[in-house]
């Protein structure tokens, strides 16, 4: 979430390449989507999008805004916190909302979380929650889907093996890929709004695993024993 800081650091734990479809664009007030497979990824994904000139405020978990100094650069920062399991967690929309108002991109995970899973390989994304098709209905703003690869390979798994792969990403410098996909609004029922913005992100997720050569991205009936490498 802090921007210049994420795309000047992940040089040096990672080597990231980015691409777009051609109709890409973060018309100003839209809503970027994209999926959540590790706790590196908001880096990968800020500094992707900040090569395309674009500066999103965030959705994340409240407790980040109760971390010293962290939470003062986040409030200034205009990103937004949610109170998950809470009355005030309604609260984000209609601050989302009005950030959207003024003209800022908002970015949101609307996987909710990370799945627990022990290795580094690449999964489609899981369930979203409705929350961006609601928001997306409530304002009439645009989805930009975004889908991000190689995180994982910074961290994953356990503490102990998250730690280690931040304290080695410097000397392995994985691969990273993010692809931006063309902006779109989603139907106004927030189940197919829902359904139609998890598609958008699976696709810009299996681009950019395609990419990196993860077999994730192919499905198992079209995989070949190149693709699957």
């Amino acid at each position: 979430m802090l921007s210049p800081l994420s795309a000047a650091l992940l040089p040096a734990v990672g080597r990231l390449s980015v691409t777009a479809d051609p109709a890409a664009a973060f018309a100003p007030g839209s809503i970027v989507v994209a999926n959540h497979t590790s706790l590196a990824d908001p880096a990968v994904v800020f500094a992707a999008l900040r090569r395309h000139g674009a500066e999103p405020v965030v959705l994340a978990a409240a407790g980040l805004w109760r971390i010293p100094v962290l939470g003062g650069v986040l409030g200034r920062g205009g990103h937004i916190p949610v109170h998950r399991h809470d009355r005030r967690a309604a609260r984000a929309l209609d601050d989302a909302a009005a950030a959207l108002e003024r003209g800022r991109l908002v970015l949101v995970y609307p996987e909710g979380g990370i799945a627990a899973r022990p290795g580094a390989e690449e999964e489609a994304p899981g369930a979203f929650r409705t929350g961006p098709a609601r928001l997306a209905a409530l304002t009439g703003a645009a989805v930009v889907p975004v889908g991000q690869a190689g995180a994982r390979r910074i961290a994953s798994g356990s503490m102990a093996r998250q730690l280690a792969g931040v304290a080695t990403a410097p000397l392995r410098r994985p691969r990273l890929h993010v692809h931006i996909g063309a902006p779109f609004v989603p139907d106004r029922d927030p189940v197919r709004g829902t359904a139609q913005t998890r598609e958008a992100v699976t696709a810009a997720w299996r681009t950019a695993a395609a990419r990196l050569g993860e077999p994730a991205a192919f499905p198992a009936d079209a995989r070949t024993p190149a693709a699957a490498r």
